[in-house]
């Protein structure tokens, strides 16, 4: 089911043994699109670090409740390797995290993709391509190592349709089935008033982090008769179907 990362914000983690804080943040692996990190707010404001948690550790998620609950205890969480919310997390970084956590490295996995999957893949090529290209010659750019994304980062970025500016991204929408970014949330009201519409990564041509804006391979007159999104319900399957077909593309969910 997709899910609001903006709702998803706030949400109370449960571990085995109570309550131990709120989702404060996701970060997402570049290269495929994947939600890798679920950053804790467990009180340590005073450090001035975070705690992640892996999604494999999810056990439930109730959207009524808005709490979630993880296999692992409080200790367990508070007293992972923590992380500088100011600094890119490294790979040499996610390796202490996985090996506290007693998990293999996801990016020695070799999954098979699906059919299904295959234009999320591809999506997720060309938005690691402009990722490099964006930050080329750049004296701040990340580390080589560095792989993950915060989507904090990514929150007010332009949108830029093929004939110009159409927009602001407000929100990500994720399948939680296997916590894959699938589109992008984006106000229109500079542009279109009161509408509000969702892109798929598949339709993202370049990210470009240094001048914080989004290409995306859509005309501004296709997205004003695009179907709007209510922000208040759910993203539903019926909607993604007559979304796609608006595009005149079959949903690959």
């Amino acid at each position: 089911m997709l899910q609001s990362v903006n709702d998803l914000k706030g949400f109370v983690i449960i571990a085995t043994d109570g309550e131990i804080g709120n989702i404060e943040e996701f970060y997402f692996e570049d290269s495929s699109l994947v939600v890798r990190y679920l950053v804790a707010n467990t009180g340590n404001w005073l450090t001035g670090s975070q705690n992640l948690i892996l999604p494999q550790a999810i056990t439930h998620l109730d959207r009524e409740k808005r709490n979630i609950h993880v296999s692992l205890t409080k200790e367990q969480v508070t007293e992972s390797p923590g992380i500088d919310k100011h600094q890119p997390v490294s790979r040499q970084m996610e390796k202490l995290i996985s090996d506290y956590y007693g998990e293999r490295y996801y990016w020695d996995e070799r999954p098979n993709l699906t059919p299904a999957r295959l234009e999320t893949a591809n999506a997720a090529a060309a938005f690691v391509r402009s990722s490099v290209n964006s930050q080329a010659g750049s004296a701040s750019a990340p580390a080589p190592d560095v792989h993950l994304r915060s989507m904090q980062e990514i929150a007010n970025y332009q949108i830029d349709a093929t004939d110009g500016e159409i927009g602001m991204v407000e929100d990500f929408f994720l399948e939680t089935d296997d916590w894959t970014l699938r589109y992008i949330g984006v106000d229109t009201q500079r542009f279109l008033p009161g509408k509000h519409v969702l892109i798929s990564m598949q339709w993202v041509q370049q990210i470009n982090w240094a001048m914080r804006n989004v290409t995306i391979d859509l005309t501004r007159e296709k997205i004003r008769q695009s179907p709007d999104y209510d922000k208040v319900t759910e993203v539903s399957r019926e909607y993604e179907t007559r979304l796609h077909k608006h595009y005149g593309e079959e949903s690959t969910t």
